[in-house]
């Protein structure tokens, strides 16, 4: 019997006023996969990534997960309440700012602890061993874990928001831009990390990026998107070696002679 996908998104809209940021666009996630969505500035691919975690509510379609927790949910009916309590321990979201998924003001080890007991941990030296851990694991120096992230570099503090998003083990993890605004030694580090991570967990992805050699080097499918409308699907390789659609040309083109 044929595993159902983890995620399936039908139909999807997201309209301000007269203008349709995400028009129609439906696909699926499966277990274990990393689906890349790319396009240029403006093209709708953070605004899908943020209606379907719930930062913003759809206009129109169907967001349904597949949680062994809860069993099949409707995303877009959900209360707040359940999507807080789904967010913080089956789903993970990775901002492009590491500062606007941190606490500040809290410690290194405060930021990853903290979501384990919104997840349900009460022991405080179990909270700090698994801190230690994922620090070590994300190559951040666990003599740091009562620093401050405004002391850590931007390359730190990613890793540090990874390591707060991923110590929960969620099943289904919502990237958007990674490593936008990294220095590129800063990005290959982290695009390194983040391959071992994915396939060590086994997390399904999905994966905001503008930069087409990200999404060839973490993604096993991608979605092409223009002006709110996925433009173009299919396997990584296929779609950046041989693209059909004249967006997709005109973006892989305009990587290669960059």
């Amino acid at each position: 019997m044929t595993e159902p996908p983890l995620l399936s998104v039908r139909g999807l809209d997201v309209r301000f006023g007269a203008l349709a940021a995400v028009d129609d666009v439906s696909f699926d996630v499966w277990p274990g996969e990393v689906v890349a969505i790319v396009g240029e500035s403006g093209s709708g691919k953070t605004t899908l990534l943020r209606s379907i975690h719930g930062f913003i509510r759809p206009t129109a379609g169907s967001v349904l997960y597949r949680s062994d927790r809860f069993g099949e949910v409707e995303l877009t009916m959900l209360d707040e309440p359940r999507r807080r309590l789904l967010a913080r321990t089956e789903w993970g979201f990775v901002h492009q700012n590491p500062r606007d998924g941190l606490r500040l003001s809290h410690s290194a080890g405060a930021n990853v602890g903290e979501r384990l007991m919104a997840a349900g941990a009460r022991h405080w030296g179990k909270i700090r061993a698994q801190a230690l851990a994922w620090l070590d694991r994300v190559e951040i120096d666990p003599t740091r874990i009562d620093d401050l992230p405004r002391t850590f570099s931007g390359g730190m503090q990613q890793r540090l928001q990874i390591a707060r998003v991923l110590v929960t083990n969620p099943r289904l993890v919502l990237m958007d831009e990674p490593t936008g605004g990294l220095d590129v030694s800063v990005q290959a580090r982290l695009l390194d990390l983040l391959r071992r991570l994915v396939a060590d967990l086994g997390l399904s992805v999905i994966l905001v990026t503008h930069d087409l050699g990200v999404a060839r080097l973490l993604a096993q499918r991608i979605l092409v998107m223009q002006r709110g409308r996925v433009v173009e699907a299919g396997l990584t390789d296929q779609v950046l070696d041989d693209p059909q659609h004249p967006y997709s040309q005109l973006l892989v083109s305009s990587v290669l002679f960059a």
